[in-house]
């Protein structure tokens, strides 16, 4: 008798299964969309048993010298594909009906909330409108200073562990760096994260950041009821650490709009109230931006301005950190460019170790912005990006059935010996000026493109720029350390950490 109820339900189970699936199915054969074997109820979650987030990489490569470039996935109740194509990442990420981001994203709406990451639609759109303009160059020139004020805080930390022996990860040394500029340029607070690492809110970011990497890779993470079911002590601890940076940027938020208010009930212009205590012009953050914005003449209320201002301290800290600690350590293992990067330093910035920069003299720096942009080709701080699709839509010629997950593969893309010779090799020169418009701008999307491009962008290769040259102005950087083993996660990042030496340069 119970053997009978089971083999009816395994049956009803299976028939909804094929039923649910059928069309996908057919309109993926049709698109000539294929690939590995897919079982019932699980679909290709099997395949995924004996891997590992060290292999994933490999595993995807395999999948494209088997099936394609578009690859035909379904992982439990997802259901969509994976891509390295240029053209249909041109396709999807050029299309107004393909920004929705996918259901992973939702791991991060606890800490995020509803954010210009998470948002679509008409929020998405207008939440765009306004942070705009806080990129604008007059405002990053103003930004130029906190970057070379606090990577010269990391360089004056590294001269205790620079006797050309000691192996030094990048990851954590440039994390808390770019948490301090994000933290001054987002809020326009300091939280001195490299001098006080212990402070709450630096140790909270760290927490939160790490255990979503996790929940990233851990099915039995992926929604809060299975964490908290299985995992309720990280939970918990998850949860506080949200709460502690919830608490902290609302504090923050607080405070500037009281001073903002204030000045403006004072008969004062709201640029007032962005005086110092010695009056000058006090910088202008994000937040700032933020506070004098409104959507159909109402101000953003609190918890809209801490969303904006959470999601900048989560894009803005960490993608910037994997991306400095991954061009010191290419740096390191390649001597001839970091020679010629160095020399293009002394030449545009001079010999003195202590000169400030400006965002004109970073402009200038040629040759170094290739070598970050070729950085950014082998190991791009986003390796892959997520989209839903609602309604069936065309792709690349290609008819998409609606309710499908789309995996972009920027790390395999830009790997892609199609579009970048010896893609294994590091190579600069790719990027230089007399070989522009040789690279498909869709084969190399490692700020995303089209309409959900990455709004920070050049303020991260500010960044990137001003950290990286003032490591090689004080240091050389040595090929100490494991090599690295990209690790598939939320940012990229190394199981055997980004390493590489450094001993003072004499000069």
């Amino acid at each position: 008798m119970y053997l009978e109820l089971f083999a009816i339900l395994l049956t009803t189970l299976f028939a909804w299964d094929y039923l649910r699936n059928r069309r996908h199915n057919r309109m993926y054969a049709a698109a000539g969309i294929r690939g590995p074997r897919r079982y019932p109820l699980v679909g290709n979650a099997p395949m995924m048993i004996k891997e590992s987030p060290k292999t994933v990489f490999d595993l995807q490569f395999r999948l494209i010298a088997e099936f394609g470039k578009n690859i035909q996935i379904q992982m439990l109740g997802e259901r969509g594909f994976m891509t390295a194509d240029p053209k249909m990442i041109e396709a999807i990420m050029s299309s107004q009906q393909t920004i929705q981001k996918n259901n992973l994203y939702g791991l991060l709406v606890n800490w995020l909330g509803d954010g210009l990451l998470l948002s679509k639609g008409k929020k998405w759109f207008r939440r765009r409108k306004i942070i705009t303009p806080a990129f604008h160059f007059k405002i990053l020139d103003d930004f130029v200073e906190v970057f070379d004020q606090q990577s010269a805080i990391m360089v004056q930390q590294l001269y205790a562990r620079a006797d050309g022996k000691t192996v030094i990860n990048m990851f954590p040394v440039a994390c808390l760096c770019a948490m301090d500029i994000i933290a001054e340029t987002a809020m326009g607070v300091k939280i001195n994260a490299q001098l006080q690492p212990d402070f709450p809110y630096v140790q909270s970011v760290k927490t939160a950041s790490a255990m979503l990497a996790e929940r990233f890779m851990n099915p039995l993470q992926r929604t809060d009821p299975s964490m908290k079911l299985f995992y309720p002590k990280l939970f918990t601890k998850l949860n506080d650490s949200v709460k502690g940076m919830h608490d902290f940027t609302n504090t923050v938020i607080t405070e500037r709009r009281d001073l903002l208010q204030k000045s403006i009930a004072n008969g004062e212009d709201a640029n007032a109230a962005l005086l110092n205590d010695v009056g000058q012009k006090r910088r202008l953050a994000l937040l700032d931006v933020l506070l004098q914005s409104s959507i159909d003449g109402a101000p953003l209320s609190n918890e809209d301005i801490r969303e904006e201002v959470d999601t900048f301290m989560f894009e803005g800290h960490d993608t910037t950190t994997s991306s400095i600690a991954f061009t010191c350590y290419l740096l390191a293992r390649h001597p001839e460019v970091q020679a010629r990067v160095f020399q293009e330093i002394r030449d545009v910035i001079g010999d003195d170790k202590s000169a400030p920069v400006s965002m004109q003299l970073l402009g200038e720096l040629k040759y170094l912005e290739c070598v970050i942009k070729e950085s950014l080709r082998l190991f791009p701080a986003v390796p892959l990006i997520g989209r839903h699709i609602t309604q069936d839509t065309v792709l690349d010629g290609k008819l998409i059935p609606a309710n499908s997950d789309v995996v972009i593969l920027i790390y395999h893309a830009q790997r892609d010996p199609d579009y970048f010779p010896e893609p294994e090799k590091f190579q600069p020169e790719r990027f230089s000026m007399d070989r522009k418009g040789e690279i498909n701008p869709f084969a190399y999307t490692p700020f995303s493109a089209g309409p959900r491009n990455c709004i920070g962008q050049k303020f991260a290769m500010l960044e990137m720029k001003s950290t990286i040259s003032k490591m090689v102005r004080h240091f050389e950087l040595l090929p100490l350390g494991e090599d690295v083993q990209p690790v598939l996660n939320l940012i990229l990042r190394s199981s055997t950490g980004i390493n590489c030496g450094i001993k003072p340069r004499v000069y």
